[in-house]
């Protein structure tokens, strides 16, 4: 690291937040650069104990935080919105470091951040009931909404500082109290975070912190807790089976945002050039490690072709490199593991028959990079076609008529986000009907938006984050019968 860099690292605090105050761990887990293998830094590792006395703390700010007026909640999003925002160039840099995107990408996911804090701290005020007449007459219907209490919130690594503002900033809005569990390949961005919202004046015990290792041993403390009211996770469909069979016990309030394995459906008629365009934001973003990123590239045959090569085009044309270094756009993988499994899938698709045009392969030397890969004919028993890639490979699969593609699109056990370019009115309104996912990106490669209730269906979870209706998973519902 630099001199800038290591100033950035050692102003994050390494320890444990947790009744608003900074704690050590009996042992410390190293944070690594992907891009380089050097460790940056070495954070507290908890342990079960150190979750319940999260919880503990939780549970003891609840009742005065549920007690605060809306307004005050919201004030302390607004200003913690703007400390995220005035400190964007230091926050991105710390993202890179641990994460590995280029530095324009994390400050683009830092604005994203900040937006779930202003969002949330405009609907804060905005929470409201019912006053209503019993239709028979004869009584009053009072309908209330109230925090629906202690949260557990665990986050993943890949957008590792807007997946805790989306999940913190209505939990906040809301009057919920809340243990965090980051991932331990990208812990800094929390961190800093939490002490970024301690600044802002958020009280202590609302938000508490706990780093680790072992994260299995941490959540269960929490899950296995009566005083808990609420799961929410971000991350793979296998975990979130796990986390849903230990929250069974205690009939938790449960948001599951899971996998993803996303179609890019581009159909004959389209402006071939904006779908491709499209296609690099959708396959691209975050070196395509996104549950987002468009995993298939189903594409009606008379065009494929064509798309594949202007696909190819543009994705080698693509610097990689360190992503704080000038005009890099690809950044490297996450890890090892993550890499070996790109290059698998890779692989497996080659030995099936597909053409692989650009990339295709490991890059050589420190960190883990994969260079951005187009594959065309590709068949449908390949493993990528089933698994999300995670990585910056794009294979084109061809169809023939409209149906066979609605069908290709939703032969998967996920359904979070499709991708359609179309210039036809009634067949953007018939495909964006029929396709089995949460979301459905329409002539555009992104669907993020904090205004915008975010999810999926099927195996890619429920409930929703982001939009008004992100605030409805922290509040319950209360009705009083009143006699008149």
């Amino acid at each position: 690291m630099d001199d800038r860099e290591a100033k950035v690292v050692d102003g994050v605090p390494t320890v444990l937040f947790i009744g608003g105050a900074w704690r050590e761990a009996p042992a410390r887990f190293a944070v690594e650069d992907p891009a380089t293998g050097e460790v940056i830094a070495h954070v507290a590792d908890g342990t079960a104990a150190d979750a319940t006395a999260a919880l503990d703390a939780a549970v003891e700010a609840q009742a005065d935080w549920a007690a605060t007026t809306p307004r005050q909640r919201g004030e302390i999003l607004r200003r913690a919105y703007e400390l995220l925002t005035a400190r964007t160039d230091d926050l991105a840099l710390l993202m890179t470091l641990e994460m590995g995107k280029p530095v324009a990408e994390s400050r683009a996911e830092i604005a994203y951040a900040a937006d779930f804090l202003r969002w949330f701290g405009e609907e804060a005020v905005r929470i409201d009931g019912r006053w209503t007449i019993n239709p028979n007459g004869g009584a009053r219907l009072l309908v209330m909404r109230q925090p629906v209490g202690p949260c557990l919130f665990v986050t993943p690594w890949n957008f590792p500082m807007a997946m805790g503002t989306r999940k913190i900033g209505p939990a906040i809005a809301a009057g919920c109290t809340m243990v965090c569990k980051p991932a331990e390949l990208t812990p800094l961005s929390m961190l800093a975070l939490a002490d970024l919202l301690a600044e802002a004046g958020l009280p202590e015990g609302v938000l508490n912190v706990v780093t680790t290792t072992t994260p299995g041993e941490v959540a269960g403390a929490v899950l296995g807790d009566r005083r808990l009211r609420k799961l929410s996770f971000t991350g793979s469909t296998a975990v979130g089976r796990q986390l849903l069979a230990q929250s069974a016990d205690a009939v938790l309030r449960v948001s599951m945002e899971l996998g993803g394995n996303a179609p890019f459906l581009v159909f004959d008629d389209a402006d071939l050039d904006a779908a491709a365009d499209g296609a690099v934001v959708a396959k691209m973003r975050n070196t395509g490690e996104a549950c987002t990123a468009a995993n298939r590239f189903l594409v009606q045959r008379s065009v494929a072709e064509v798309f594949a090569r202007r696909l190819a085009d543009r994705l080698s044309a693509m610097r990689v490199g360190r992503g704080t270094e000038e005009g890099v756009e690809v950044g490297p993988l996450i890890d090892a593991s993550q890499r070996d499994k790109v290059v698998e899938l890779v692989d497996d698709a080659a030995g099936r028959g597909a053409r692989v045009l650009p990339g295709g392969r490991a890059i050589d030397g420190p960190g883990y990079f994969f260079a951005p890969t187009v594959l065309d004919h590709v068949t449908a028993d390949a493993r990528l076609c089933r698994e999300e890639i995670f990585g910056p490979v794009a294979p084109v699969i061809p169809f023939d008529s409209e149906d066979d593609g609605i069908a290709a699109a939703n032969d998967t056990e996920y359904g979070l986000v499709a991708y359609v370019f179309t210039r036809g009115l009634d067949r953007s309104l018939r495909v964006c009907e029929a396709l089995e996912t949460g979301m459905v990106g329409l002539n555009q490669g992104m669907v993020s938006n904090a205004a915008a209730p975010f999810g999926g269906v099927k195996q890619s979870g429920f409930g929703r984050e982001g939009g008004r209706e992100g605030i409805e998973e922290y509040l319950s519902t209360k009705y009083v019968a009143i006699h008149t």
